[in-house]
C-alpha cells in the first residue's frame, strides 16, 4: 500500500482508549508465498501482547478500516518531502479504525521504517520482532499518556540517550560509515562496548531479550551511490526502548550508515 509523507492524526483519548480495548488485525500480503507474510505471523505471534490479533488480507482490510473497534498493522510505502531523490520507504504502521475516506486520515499510533521499498526483506526481518516490541511498547505509552503530543515523533526517544551508557551495542558491518567500520576506528571516537556482529547474532540477542544490549536499525538504500535517507535507531533488546532517532540526507560527506557524529553524539554519556 502507498501513503503520502503527509502526518496521519495523532490519536485522542478516545482512540487510545479503543486500541487499548479492541482486536489489532495484521494485514497480509495478496502474495500467498510472500516471505513477509510468514515473518510478520511468527513476530506478532511470539511478540505481540498489546491486544488480541487477527491476521487478515488486504480487501477484508478495505472493508473492515472505518471500524473503530480494530486496529491494524499494515506495511505501507512512503516518502520524505525533504528528500529530492524520490526513494520510497517501506513503514510498518499501528493505525486505528475511522469512518475516514483514505488511510492517511487514520489515527497513527507507531509508524517505523523497515527498509526502502524494494529491499529484500532480509534487510529487516532479523530484526522484526524487535521492531514490534518497540511498536507495542510506544503505542503502550500513548495509551498511558494520550495526551503527550511530543510522542507523535520518535525523536522524542532522543530524552534516553544517556541510557546508552553501559550498554553494549550491536552493529552490522554495512550499516556503519567507511571512517567507523572497524572496532579499532570506533574506539577513537566512541568508548562503551561496540560488537560488529551478524543477524544471527541479533536474532539471539532478541530472543534472549538480552540484558544491556542495544541493536542499531539503519534503513537506507541499497547501493552506496543512490541518494536518499538515512534513519537509524538504536533498540535495547532486554526492554524495547528506544535510546536514539536520527536521519540524514546521503551525500558525498554522508554516507549511507552510522556516522562519526552519531557515535560522538553518543560518547558524551
Amino acid at each position: 500500500m502507498t501513503a503520502s509523507a503527509q502526518q496521519r492524526p495523532y490519536p485522542s483519548v478516545a482512540d487510545a482508549e479503543s486500541l487499548g480495548s479492541g482486536v489489532t488485525c495484521v494485514v497480509l500480503e495478496d502474495n500467498r508465498f510472500s516471505f513477509y507474510n510468514a515473518e510478520i505471523k511468527s513476530a506478532v505471534n511470539k511478540y505481540w501482547k498489546l491486544t488480541p490479533v487477527r491476521f487478515i488480507t488486504s480487501s477484508e482490510f478495505d472493508s473492515m478500516r472505518t471500524d473503530r473497534s480494530f486496529s491494524f498493522i499494515v506495511l505501507t510505502a512512503t516518502s520524505f518531502s525533504n528528500d529530492k531523490s524520490g526513494t520510497e520507504y517501506d513503514f510498518l504502521n499501528l493505525l486505528l479504525g475511522a469512518d475516514v475516506e483514505s488511510l492517511s486520515e487514520m489515527p497513527e499510533f507507531c509508524a517505523i521504517p523497515l527498509c526502502y521499498t524494494g529491499a529484500p526483506e532480509e534487510e529487516y526481518s532479523y530484526k522484526l520482532g524487535l521492531i514490534l516490541r518497540f511498536m507495542q511498547y510506544h503505542a503502550g505509552q500513548i495509551i498511558k499518556n494520550p495526551r503527550t503530543l511530543a510522542l507523535r515523533d520518535l525523536k522524542y526517544y532522543n530524552s534516553n540517550v544517556s541510557g546508552i551508557a553501559g550498554k553494549t551495542l550491536l552493529v552490522r558491518e554495512t550499516d556503519l560509515a567507511p571512517e567507523i567500520n572497524t572496532v579499532e576506528k570506533i574506539a577513537d571516537v566512541y568508548h562503551h562496548q561496540v560488537i560488529i556482529a551478524d543477524e544471527d547474532e541479533m536474532i539471539k540477542a532478541v530472543d534472549e531479550g538480552r540484558k544491556d544490549t542495544v541493536i542499531l536499525h539503519k534503513v537506507g538504500p541499497e547501493s552506496e551511490s543512490r541518494e536518499g535517507m538515512c534513519i537509524k535507531m538504536l533498540i535495547g533488546t532486554d526492554d524495547a526502548v528506544m535510546y536514539y532517532y536520527d536521519s540524514h540526507l546521503i551525500n558525498s560527506r554522508n554516507a549511507n550508515g552510522l556516522l562519526v557524529s552519531d557515535l560522538k553524539r553518543l560518547d558524551r554519556f
